[in-house]
């Protein structure tokens, strides 16, 4: 029986984490149709069902973020093509967010670090209160994050929401793992490039 392959890094890691939107967004801005929003949704399920079955065939599984974040594109994107009904994809970030602040904040009551299982090698040398402090912070984000999509969805356009999440979600993510370099050093992480390697949810 093979064994798992390395996790994706660098360029391939951003290309899983970033592609379906990326495509989701060019179909919603190339197509001209009155169903363009149901054209780029579909394209947004089936780029992300290639990401994820790259990521098996090549690394030999999935992470239990990509996974998640597939399940919810399937199951909110498939509601958005049966239903036309384009609120279900708009509400899947704010799930997505939801769900994650209050399991990283689940664990962190019950002294469980969900955060450090899926990540821990990725930061050697962080201490106890580091990781601790990590999971708060990612928690408290995702929270503004679900309510910033929110906003966002109901008070402009769908194609001003697209290209939020593109331009907007995806630069406040990397600012943020930025934003916390700083408190990890001094709680003992070994090696500071690893710190980009921060959860960049796929909504």
């Amino acid at each position: 029986m093979s064994k798992a392959r390395a996790e994706p890094t660098g360029g391939i890691r951003l290309l899983v984490d970033i592609g379906p939107l990326l495509v989701f967004f060019l179909v919603n801005f190339l197509v001209d149709s009155p169903a363009k929003i149901f054209i780029a949704t579909g394209a947004f399920m089936a780029a992300m069902v290639a990401a994820m079955v790259f990521t098996q065939l090549k690394y030999g599984k999935i992470s239990p973020l990509l996974l998640f974040s597939g399940v919810m594109v399937l199951a909110l994107g498939g509601l958005t093509l049966w239903l036309h009904d384009e609120l279900f994809i708009k509400i899947k970030p704010t799930i997505y967010y939801l769900f994650v602040a209050a399991l990283l904040g689940f664990g962190l009551k019950t002294g469980r670090n969900y955060l450090k299982m899926v990540l821990g090698s990725a930061y050697p040398g962080l201490d106890e209160a580091g990781w601790s402090m990590l999971a708060r912070n990612w928690a408290l984000f995702f929270v503004f994050m679900a309510a910033l999509n929110e906003t966002v969805w109901r008070t402009t356009s769908f194609d001003f929401w697209v290209g939020f999440k593109l331009w907007g979600a995806i630069p406040l993510t990397f600012l943020f793992a930025a934003a916390n370099v700083p408190m990890l050093l001094r709680h003992g992480l070994a090696n500071d490039e690893q710190a980009a390697q921060e959860p960049g949810p796929i909504e």
